[in-house]
């Protein structure tokens, strides 16, 4: 038997190598940068059902019959420093969480800010809720995209940049 290899990447990624953008366009696809993460924490969750039967001898078998995802972000609210207006990208979050129907889906994509090929998007429902609230506290928002339908796999917008 001969000992593996030992690897050669011994670099630690780091927790904010995300970006975010939101379609803020209203009959063609306009991506806008979301600004402000300071969490972004992507999710596959398995649907998992008992496919055990007298064959497996004792041992429980399960079968994944069903995909979801969602993004769970944290996020500082972020203005115009002069208009005081809040940034498109996440108002368009803010706006959706309010609505009904195909008012209440937005189109978002995620990547690797160093152009890896990690980078997907999808549609998702949006729920957003106030964090930061006491007097001393920044104005930071919890978003909670869930999606809907399916994650998709695309090519990663900063890897041609690279």
């Amino acid at each position: 038997m001969t000992s593996p290899v030992p690897p050669i990447e011994t670099e630690t990624a780091l927790a904010r190598r995300y970006r975010m953008d939101v379609d803020t366009g209203t009959s063609t696809v306009t991506w806008a940068w979301l600004p402000g993460i300071q969490e972004l924490d992507p999710k596959v969750d398995p649907t998992q059902q008992a496919s055990t039967t007298y064959d497996d001898d004792g041992w429980a078998d399960q079968t994944v019959t069903e995909l979801s995802w969602s993004v769970e972000l944290k996020m500082l609210h972020r203005c115009h420093p002069t208009t005081k207006a809040f940034n498109l990208a996440q108002e368009t979050l803010r706006k959706a969480a309010e609505q009904f129907g195909s008012g209440a889906r937005v189109h978002v994509r995620w990547y690797d800010r160093e152009g890896r090929d990690e980078a997907y998007e999808g549609y998702a429902l949006v729920k957003w809720e106030r964090d930061g609230t006491a007097t001393d506290d920044l104005d930071s928002v919890k978003v909670t995209l869930a999606g809907k339908g399916k994650r998709v796999p695309i090519a990663n917008p900063l890897a041609e940049e690279g």
